[in-house]
């Protein structure tokens, strides 16, 4: 019979303490409690406003470090320069990411493909630099496009694999990489960073944790924020709202600054390549610097104030009642698909909910939220929202081997083609799994750029409403709101702006905040820790090992052990198609049982 000591997962937590010191990353501030939100699970549960008051107000670091980079320091206008001299002498911008930041430059990337293709619809003269300029932003994120809907376990850890994926991008000299880390130390990225030195492209390394505590604690990020060939952009904001959960104000910042810095270059460029005939910049015209940072604080004081409390609250009390009927939320949205997307992937490693399952899958738990296209089929619904075709990773085992992977990816690589992709049906198609619980709602969101649809989308709404128990709208616009009535409107009114800005915040802030206040709600936050996070990668498992520790008073040895054991027995229930608690939560519940077994009451 195995002692304990030598059990698989007891073998596995010392292969981690003794292998993964580089991982151990509690001394970021990313990694930090913020002191606004110590109680937020509390918070959120006891009053709702309140709670969404105190989560919103980490949101007000955000435009002081963006203040700070783009118009004190001279990383931003460097960045802003490089983009143009890139794509003035036809190069191309890889930005590149894995996880909160792979789907941030995925979105960069659509922002971008959808201003050229709309402008080729107005003015069909220029359709010759319209193809051209199209394809000049490229993303790279770890696990292709897959890992948008799907986290692809351990990607991120390997800095050869973002060194592969950004070759196979068509990476060459006179590019410009903008590698994107929200912990500045994530191996994949760094591998980009590297593979654009060594292809002779220019290198801005952009993250948020502060450059002399990287230096001081991670070995990898100090080599890249000293070599002179490699730009630094440090977008450190503080503590994230919940402890570690860096697709909060982490991406927030990033999104803001590096989609204004593309805006920007895209202004200059417009008028050097089109010169006086030149149409109209579509949309409103390019602001400068300071206008970024005011409309910025507008929409988060909007968000904060009376009106936009209620209106959040309005929302999250909607999936919360459903979800706490054991129900479904789907989503349906035309322009807004990737921004609902990506907050719905982010709910699953981040509160352990059950991720998107494939069509032909019938045996894993349905994903309690999934958003749908209600005008296409799924495979224009994917290159509609994307702007291009998918982009898979088809790397055999061949591949893994000469990358130096671990021998399980060596002996099972995954499957992360585009034909696999084309599994999750964001498309039209009927899905009975999204009506059959105890209940369900639909919900369809509009922002500005569906103005032109707004009639088809609200046919397609009243088609599939009937199916459902529960429906709302909600529009992040308020100009279209006379087309609907009893819709949730957003009390905030987008800037228009040529890569749609605006409304890609905007959205994304209330997403994140209805996400992580309805989780909240049902229990899945304790104070702003993360308790059922799915520890699928290495900073993961330090991060759910620092968890299991500050809930039981244990060592992070023990912590580890407990966490690793925890780890066995949820794949076997996954294993097994059910359900499972996460890892942390159930590593933290098994000790405070054994405790209390051993303090019997007399």
């Amino acid at each position: 019979m195995p002692t304990p000591e030598s059990t698989p997962a007891a073998m596995a937590a010392e292969r981690y303490l003794r292998e993964e010191t580089a991982f151990r990353l509690g001394a970021l501030l990313t990694e930090s409690p913020h002191p606004k939100t110590m109680t937020l699970g509390e918070s959120l549960r006891a009053d709702l406003p309140a709670g969404l008051k105190q989560l919103l107000s980490v949101d007000e670091d955000i435009a002081p470090a963006a203040r700070r980079v783009m118009a004190l320091e001279a990383a931003f206008p460097r960045l802003r320069a490089a983009m143009v001299r890139t794509l003035r002498h036809g190069g191309r911008i890889h930005f590149t990411g894995c996880g909160a930041t792979g789907r941030l430059s995925i979105l960069l990337e659509a922002m971008w493909r959808t201003f050229w293709q709309d402008f080729t619809r107005r003015h069909p003269e220029h359709t010759t630099l319209a193809n051209d300029m199209e394809d000049r932003v490229r993303s790279v994120m770890a696990g292709g496009d897959f890992a948008l809907i799907k986290s692809v376990e351990g990607f991120e850890d390997f800095a050869a694999f973002g060194r592969e994926q950004l070759r196979e991008s068509g990476l060459s000299a006179g590019d410009l990489v903008v590698a994107v880390t929200e912990g500045g130390e994530t191996p994949f990225v760094i591998g980009t960073a590297w593979e654009g030195v060594a292809a002779g492209a220019a290198v801005f390394f952009v993250f948020n944790n502060p450059a002399d505590l990287l230096r001081h604690h991670v070995k990898r990020s100090r080599e890249i924020l000293d070599d002179p060939r490699i730009n630094s952009l440090d977008l450190t904001t503080g503590p994230m709202a919940v402890t570690g959960s860096t697709r909060m104000q982490a991406t927030s910042s990033e999104l803001l600054v590096l989609g204004a810095a593309l805006e920007l270059a895209l202004a200059d460029l417009f008028v050097e390549r089109l010169g006086s005939a030149a149409p109209a910049l579509p949309g409103a015209s390019v602001p400068g610097i300071g206008v970024y940072l005011t409309r910025f604080s507008a929409l988060q004081a909007a968000l904060a104030a009376d009106a936009g409390i209620a209106f959040l609250a309005r929302l999250v009390e909607l999936e919360e009642s459903v979800y706490a009927r054991h129900g479904r939320v789907t989503y349906l949205a035309g322009a807004g698909l990737l921004d609902i997307l990506t907050d719905t992937t982010e709910r699953s490693p981040t509160f352990m909910i059950p991720p998107f399952r494939m069509d032909d899958d019938t045996t894993s738990p349905v994903s309690w939220a999934f958003v749908k296209h209600p005008l296409l089929a799924t495979a224009p619904a994917w290159e509609t929202m994307l702007a291009r075709p998918l982009r898979g990773v088809s790397w055999t085992a061949e591949t893994y081997t000469k990358l130096d992977a671990p021998e399980s990816l060596q002996q099972r690589p995954p499957l992360l083609t585009a034909e696999r992709i084309r599994k999750f049906r964001i498309g039209n198609e009927h899905d009975p799994s999204r009506t059959e619980a105890d209940d369900s709602a639909l919900i369809l969101l509009l922002t500005a750029a569906d103005a032109r649809q707004a009639d088809l989308l609200r046919q397609a709404f009243q088609r599939e409403a009937p199916a459902y128990r529960r429906h709302a709208i909600w529009i992040m616009d308020g100009t279209v709101h006379p087309v609907f009535e009893n819709a949730l409107t957003l009390p905030w009114t987008p800037p228009d702006s040529p890569l749609r800005l605006w409304t890609h915040l905007a959205v994304k802030l209330v997403m994140n905040t209805v996400s992580t206040a309805t989780l909240g709600r049902l229990g899945r936050l304790r104070g702003n820790g993360m308790v059922w996070v799915n520890p699928s990668n290495k900073k993961l498992v330090d991060r759910g090992t620092r968890l299991v520790a500050q809930q039981t008073g244990l060592d992070y040895t023990a912590a580890c052990h407990a966490l690793h054991a925890a780890m066995e027995n949820v794949r076997d229930l996954q294993n097994a198609g059910k359900e499972a608690p996460s890892p942390v939560a159930l590593a933290i519940e098994t000790h405070r049982t054994k405790a209390a077994e051993s303090y019997p009451v007399l």
